[in-house]
C-alpha cells in the first residue's frame, strides 16, 4: 500500500509532489534542495552549505518514515556544475559508511529549481 510521507522538519514541496512515498518496505524520496525548513529560505553561500542542507532535509524525510541513511540503497545527485563533484562528495561521505554506501549516479544538468547548484533524491529499503 502506498503511504505519503510528510514532515515539517523538511521543506514543503514546491510543486505537485510529496516529500516521499513509502510502498511497503521501500521509500522513494523526492529530490531535496537547500531550503532551510525552519526559515523557508535557501542556503546558497556555498555548494558545501547547500549539500549539507540537502542531506539534513533528506535525513528528516527518512526519519519521518522510520528509515535512516544505512537503509538507503540508491541516490541520484544532480549538479549544475560538475566541477562541484569533489565538494559535494566531501559532504555526502559524512552521511554514509563507505562499506555499505548506496549505489549512486551524479549527473550534470543545465539548471535546478530556484537556481540551486545541487539536488539529491534517494531510494531506501528495509528488510
Amino acid at each position: 500500500m502506498k503511504k505519503i510521507i510528510y514532515t515539517a522538519n523538511a521543506p514543503a514541496p514546491i510543486g505537485p509532489y510529496n516529500q516521499a512515498v513509502q510502498f511497503g518496505n521501500q521509500l522513494y524520496t523526492s529530490g531535496q534542495i537547500a531550503i532551510d525548513p525552519t526559515t523557508g529560505h535557501l542556503k546558497l553561500k556555498s555548494v558545501a552549505e547547500q549539500t549539507e542542507q540537502v542531506m539534513e532535509n533528506l535525513r528528516a524525510v527518512l526519519e519521518a518514515a522510520g528509515f535512516q541513511f544505512s537503509d538507503v540503497v540508491k541516490t541520484s545527485i544532480f549538479l549544475t556544475d560538475m566541477n562541484d563533484f569533489a565538494t559535494v562528495n566531501s559532504v555526502y561521505e559524512k552521511y554514509f559508511d563507505e562499506s555499505i554506501a548506496p549505489a549512486r549516479e551524479t549527473v550534470a544538468v543545465q539548471g535546478l529549481p530556484k537556481g540551486v547548484d545541487v539536488e539529491i533524491s534517494m531510494i531506501a529499503f528495509k528488510e
